[in-house]
């Protein structure tokens, strides 16, 4: 298996130097740009409520949850801030338990998709392994996360493996929850307070619970099929991910903070995601640009790993839930 090569054969010491700073008030400011981006979009459903607002909203709150998830993912490659307990205070209770996730769980398995990327034990295998597929499979797998089929079967997994096994007698199963769940469901409860407190309740079930089981459920499919579903040789650092060039509507509703940027992030994992941009700028100056895999824009991309063929030559394999990131459905 070829190592990515080190980021000193990549960039030259100036180089190296700009991409590798870290700022507390970027971190912290991407943040705050996605909560305040979420309250807007709700406050523009409370300004003016009608199917279309209602719409729009879901659409942007779904990609800033997905946002959230995006910088989780910097926390826990420990990104977010310059000192470990401020970007882990961001990570996990501005990022992770809002969205129902821990930095540090995700953190366990994701360092090893770095280190396996591809691979039969690469753990995130199952998300994008059995592409390419059918267009009608891929319709019905999107259908299904717009429908909120895929959002609650996974947030129903997660809440009984949270429980445990139904012969544990109550106490332990109560236990058990409060260690996988508790402090996810604080910050539930915080959220449900703040709506609640400003007048309007109803706006946690319907602009965060519904967007979370259903839009975020799309972009985050298209994510990860845009990062690693039929890409090229596991062995070539260069080609193992993907690239995807963005437009301002796809950045808008698809791919916020730069989580387009997934070869740049793979070639060296501890640049923070707001130098992604000058990491790629740097990597084509210097050479490697034809070699970098890349793809104009997600269409292109959804085009790519699938195939106009009848679904009977035969079903891929069945996707395996690991944590919020497939739906385990058949095809």
């Amino acid at each position: 298996m070829r190592s990515a090569p080190a980021a000193s054969d990549l960039l030259n010491d100036a180089q190296l130097a700009q991409v590798r700073t870290r700022s507390n008030w970027r971190g912290t400011y991407l943040v705050a740009h996605a909560w305040v981006t979420i309250a807007a979009a709700m406050g523009m459903f409370v300004w003016l409520p009608n199917p279309a607002t209602f719409v729009l909203a879901a659409m942007v709150i779904g990609s800033r949850q997905l946002g959230l998830l995006i910088l989780m993912h910097d926390g826990a490659h420990g990104l977010l801030g310059k000192n470990r307990g401020w970007n882990n205070i961001l990570s996990q209770w501005l990022c992770a338990f809002p969205t129902l996730a821990d930095t540090f769980v995700y953190r366990r398995y994701h360092l090893n998709h770095h280190a396996r990327t591809l691979r039969d034990d690469d753990p995130d295998i199952v998300l994008t392994g059995h592409y390419p597929i059918t267009r009608s499979s891929l319709r019905r797998k999107l259908l299904r996360d717009l429908t909120g089929q895929t959002g609650f079967s996974q947030r129903r997994a997660q809440l009984l493996a949270a429980l445990g096994p139904t012969a544990t007698p109550v106490v332990e199963r109560f236990a058990r929850f409060n260690r996988h769940l508790g402090r996810q469901c604080v910050a539930q409860g915080v959220l449900l307070l703040i709506c609640s407190s400003l007048g309007h309740w109803y706006l946690y079930p319907l602009l965060w619970v519904i967007p979370l089981l259903t839009w975020q459920q799309l972009v985050l499919r298209i994510r990860n099929i845009a990062e690693h579903a039929v890409v090229g040789a596991c062995d070539d650092p260069f080609q193992n991910a993907r690239t995807t060039v963005a437009n301002p509507l796809e950045r808008l509703f698809v791919a916020p903070y730069f989580v387009n940027y997934h070869l740049e992030h793979h070639l060296v994992m501890w640049v923070s995601c707001y130098h992604l941009p000058l990491l790629r700028r740097c990597l084509i100056g210097n050479g490697y640009g034809q070699r970098m895999l890349s793809a104009d824009g997600y269409l292109a991309v959804l085009n790519h790993v699938t195939i106009d063929a009848p679904d009977n030559i035969g079903a891929p394999p069945k996707e395996r839930a690991v944590g919020t990131f497939s739906d385990g459905f058949d095809n």
